[in-house]
């Protein structure tokens, strides 16, 4: 087994896993086949992409709590001994101009240099991690549509036992509260039917986007990703506080992601922040959230989502666990 060390740095949280893997010697794909053992599985929110949609940097301050973060999960791998480290930045340093303070901070840290990755790298990465477990369900009409509601970006993803066409769009839980629902540096508590319009119009032309390269309408199965999606599962599931392993797999009906729309657009601050399984990073971006996910169920006609609590992460571990034993192939 190899032991790795993978961390997700997104635009709203960052994300640990470090794991055992097992890896088939088939050359088929990543993570095509083998055993992952998870050994510590943590999130942070630190809004690394605080600001940037507007002023194109990442914030002093959001850098910090990001460096933060990543001295905590430093200290972890160095305690359970990970063979080798991979760390994966998705959308708001892509997007920042002084990316290199970034990464200069996280090599530092964690010894690492982060892999700034492209939107359609991200996606094939959430793809594996997330259709690994599903791809021996025979009863699960092919094919997938896997999606990944981050912070800043939102992945498309479409493929049988792997990717056949991925697309990364520029729609993603903070990215719109920050755009449409944030008044005087504050964000509106509830939003107005006019800002929730303008959100949904800035989704249907994402929509439009990703349906130019990835073939929506041939998905007959959706698998849903990351911390809005999570989320609404435990308010669906009525969980008196967030259990990964209740989440995992769990079938929401477009009905009821419908339902936690309209409660979530037209509840306050207060009344979000008190739902037992609601992390307080995720209450005032968790409208926009939801609003992504009953859109592309409606665009696609979807009678429910299947929830996945692997997703980006595990497919940084498999692949990495893959370069590993390669490189001692080789050696």
């Amino acid at each position: 087994m190899t032991r790795v060390a993978a961390i997700d740095c997104g635009t709203n949280s960052i994300r640990l896993l470090v794991a055992d893997c097992t890896v088939s010697d088939s050359a088929s794909g990543a993570g095509a086949t083998g055993e992952l053992i998870e050994l510590d599985r943590r999130m942070i929110i630190v809004r690394l992409g605080q600001g940037v949609d507007r002023t194109g940097r990442l914030a002093p301050e959001a850098l910090e709590r990001t460096f933060a973060a990543c001295r905590e999960y430093a200290a972890v791998i160095r305690e359970l001994g990970a063979e080798r480290v991979r760390f994966v930045a998705t959308s708001a340093s892509r997007d920042a101009e002084n990316r290199d303070v970034f990464v200069q901070g996280v090599k530092d840290i964690l010894g690492v240099e982060p892999e700034v990755i492209s939107g359609d790298q991200e996606a094939e990465f959430s793809f594996t991690g997330a259709t690994k477990e599903l791809v021996a369900h025979e009863h699960l009409e092919r094919p997938f549509l896997v999606v990944d509601i981050g912070g800043g970006s939102t992945e498309f993803v479409v493929g049988e036992d792997h990717v056949r066409a991925a697309r990364s769009v520029d729609v993603g839980c903070v990215r719109l509260t920050e755009r449409h629902l944030v008044v005087d540096g504050v964000v509106t508590d509830p939003p107005s039917p006019e800002q929730i319009a303008a959100m949904r119009a800035d989704i249907e032309a994402a929509l439009d986007l990703a349906a130019e390269s990835v073939p929506l309408a041939e998905a007959r199965t959706l698998v849903g990703l990351a911390g809005s999606v999570t989320t609404v599962a435990g308010i669906v599931l009525g969980l008196p506080e967030y259990v990964s392993s209740e989440i995992h797999h769990a079938r929401i009906s477009y009905e009821q992601v419908r339902e936690v729309s309209e409660r979530m657009l037209t509840a306050t601050h207060a009344e979000r922040a008190a739902i037992p399984v609601m992390h307080p990073g995720r209450v005032d971006v968790i409208g926009a959230g939801v609003l992504v996910l009953l859109a592309i169920m409606e665009r696609i006609g979807a009678t429910e989502v299947i929830v996945s609590e692997h997703d980006i992460l595990d497919g940084i571990a498999w692949k990495t666990a893959e370069e590993v034993e390669s490189d001692e192939q080789r050696s």
